[in-house]
């Protein structure tokens, strides 16, 4: 066999879903690719520490090579109060995609939005993202709106960064067990 000839090796590797710990913050960066979301990261882990959030991570090696966060409703907010959990910062490392792992977390954030009693989840989605419209609607979201999309935050270094993404809102009604 020469070094042209092309070999593969299959890997297997465990996947676990599990709760952002404090230190995966770091890790959720993906090498720097991410490091301008520091800031929200660490936010909405004092958001999860306070009941309010969850960071729904995929973890490979003690490595998150996938998540999802959940807002749930604020119990001190009556207009909140919908029966709606809002599941955003959805991805998954490019590597991993296309093996279920991103199913796999929608699946596993509408169970967890089950248990806490709400039967809506809504997601947004890049109007120009087609891939992941084609995923959230193949396992049950439809679109119900749209969304300017215009949002801020703080970057690592403090300074404000503007975004303009118009996306579509779906939602999808969960089954009460």
């Amino acid at each position: 066999m020469t070094i042209l000839e092309q070999r593969s090796l299959q890997l297997e590797m465990p996947i676990i879903l599990r709760a952002a710990t404090l230190e995966d913050l770091p890790k959720l960066e993906w090498y720097g690719q991410y490091k301008h979301f520091r800031n929200l990261f660490r936010r909405t882990y004092r958001e999860q520490e306070a009941g309010r959030r969850l960071m729904l991570v995929a973890d490979s090696n003690s490595f998150p090579i996938g998540h999802v966060f959940i807002q749930f409703k604020d119990p001190d907010d009556d207009l909140k109060n919908t029966g709606r959990a809002y599941l955003y910062s959805f991805r998954v490392m490019e590597m991993f995609r296309g093996h279920g792992v991103g199913t796999w977390l929608l699946q596993e954030a509408e169970n967890i939005t089950l248990d806490r009693g709400l039967e809506w989840a809504t997601i947004a989605v890049a109007k120009d993202n087609h891939g992941a419209r084609r995923l959230y609607e193949r396992i049950g979201y439809r679109i119900y709106s749209e969304d300017s999309g215009r949002w801020s935050y703080l970057d690592h270094k403090g300074i404000a960064r503007h975004v303009n993404e118009p996306c579509w809102m779906l939602q999808k009604q969960l089954r009460l067990r």
